[in-house]
């Protein structure tokens, strides 16, 4: 049997931000769907002090890959040690080091080194994460570099609604976005292809009947009755986006949760919203926009399961004659 191929990479980038910066944005891996471009989702399954272990989502290649990985941070050193205890199809093994150094000049350098063994000695950059790593670093290095600003980018849109119905009901609604055209106003057709069983790629114009759409991953969580979704090509005036759907029963019925997290791109301010506009207008906008659509798809879930209740209780039925 042949022995595993290994192989080292390693990735560096000069970021200027400060090095606390830099370490935060790669510490807060939870975050990772917001920012970075081919993170969709990160569960934490152990966070205990410095060790965290994570299952982590994202994109590659076209497709969705997920890997359970544990991490030790060591924020005084600002290092990142990290190995993967179940791996990606694309590898055996992986391992490595995030590391961040404060430079003379105030500036950061962010070194990712790796090592990993590839089973049939193939060595395919595409497919051990090369790609997705230096995409990963040009989104936190612009990211970082607007930390002064990071707080006011960030858009958090919550809200719920309580249902008088089992919770199937209203998760087949949000979990067949397929059926929306002619239900949802303002969507007059959804691609959605499921290649796999609970990941779905989905294209929608905007709910809310709006200019733009939706071209997005989710991955559903049936069990769960959680399904959390990544903004794959955002909107004008967006950087990032991600959130979940949630529903969530108790014996009374249903309370359905919506959470949406939007990074803006600050310099599409002015071109979308008018010279003069500044961070507040586009907060003000967005915070509107995902809030209207969001509440829209709630309410519809409600009725669409409400109703389906009615029409199958005894008393909307006709009496003997």
């Amino acid at each position: 049997m042949p022995v595993p191929a290994v192989h080292r990479t390693s990735h560096r980038i000069e970021v200027a931000a400060p090095a606390g910066v830099v370490y935060g944005l790669v510490a807060d891996a939870e975050r990772w769907p917001l920012f970075f471009a081919p993170n969709v989702h990160v569960e934490p399954l152990d966070l205990e002090g410095p060790e965290q272990r994570l299952r982590m989502w994202a994109r590659a290649e076209g497709r969705i890959t997920s890997w359970i990985t544990r991490r030790t941070l060591d924020p005084g050193a600002r290092r990142i040690s990290f190995r993967q205890e179940v791996t990606s199809a694309a590898v055996d093994s992986m391992l490595g080091i995030w590391n961040v150094e404060q430079t003379a000049d105030g500036s950061s350098l962010l070194t990712l080194e790796r090592e990993f063994s590839v089973a049939d000695g193939r060595l395919a950059a595409e497919s051990t994460g090369d790609a997705n790593i230096r995409a990963h670093m040009a989104n936190l290095k612009s990211l970082a570099e607007r930390w002064a600003v990071l707080d006011e980018l960030v858009v958090t849109v919550e809200d719920a609604v309580r249902v008088e119905g089992p919770s199937e009901l209203v998760y087949g609604f949000l979990y067949r976005a397929a059926a929306w055209p002619g239900t949802v106003p303002g969507v007059t057709g959804v691609h959605l292809v499921e290649d796999v069983p609970g990941i779905q790629t989905l294209c929608a114009p905007s709910t809310a009947g709006g200019a733009g759409g939706t071209v997005a991953v989710r991955l559903c969580f049936t069990h769960g009755g959680v399904i959390v979704y990544k903004v794959t090509e955002p909107p004008e005036l967006v950087s990032g986006q991600a959130g979940e759907w949630s529903v969530e029963p108790d014996p009374g019925g249903v309370t359905v949760r919506a959470r949406h997290r939007v990074v803006l791109d600050e310099h599409d301010v002015a071109r979308v919203l008018g010279e003069g506009a500044g961070l507040a207008d586009a907060r003000r906008h967005v915070r509107e926009r995902v809030g209207r659509e969001s509440a829209a798809l709630l309410r519809l879930a409600k009725r669409h399961a409400e109703d389906a209740v009615r029409l199958l209780t005894p008393s909307s039925l006709p009496g003997p004659s």
